[in-house]
């Protein structure tokens, strides 16, 4: 079995699949644009599907992460094609739609001892630390064919950013 992009983001025009993968605008700003998905991606979690798991429940939002990690698959490698460039750096859905995975086993409760500012900004910097130095075999993932290898290195830098704000969170209550 191979991996391979899915099929139905050709039926798209490419005005849309570059709209979605860029996550228009912040694929557009031609500073960092990664660390501004990165960014949106992160309110967008704290706004729409954090409250989402308060209401439905961890599954349900597990269930809309799932959907949107394929959604950024076929879109971001449709993006590729279209761009004619490998992991475009304008292409940032894969980092909007991982922001969740940094906050797993803190869907519904939030540590209540930290700010809430610092603790977003914690599982922000984490995610973008490992996203650019990718540590741990994560830059291998980026081999991965077409959307695969664009969005599965994201995911290994949200675990690895959710495991270590876990490792501080503990830390900080071990003192």
């Amino acid at each position: 079995m191979s991996l391979r992009s899915p099929n139905w983001p050709r039926a798209l025009r490419t005005d849309v699949v570059l709209a979605l993968a860029r996550v228009t605008p912040c694929g557009n700003i031609p500073f960092a644009p990664g660390t501004w998905g990165s960014m949106a991606g992160v309110a967008f979690f704290a706004v729409c599907l954090r409250p989402l798991a308060g209401v439905m429940g961890g599954a349900v939002l597990a269930l809309a992460v799932g959907a949107l990690l394929f959604l950024a698959v076929g879109l971001c490698g449709e993006a590729e094609i279209r761009l004619g460039k490998t992991d475009p750096g304008e292409v940032v859905l894969d980092e909007f739609v991982v922001m969740p995975l940094c906050f797993l086993g803190w869907w519904r409760e939030l540590p209540t001892d930290w700010p809430l500012w610092a603790f977003w900004l914690t599982g922000f910097a984490l995610f973008r630390l490992f996203d650019i130095w990718k540590p741990l075999g994560i830059r291998r993932l980026q081999a991965l064919p077409g959307g695969w290898g664009v969005v599965v290195d994201d995911v290994a830098a949200a675990l690895a950013a959710c495991t270590t704000l876990h490792l501080v969170f503990f830390a900080w209550h071990a003192k």
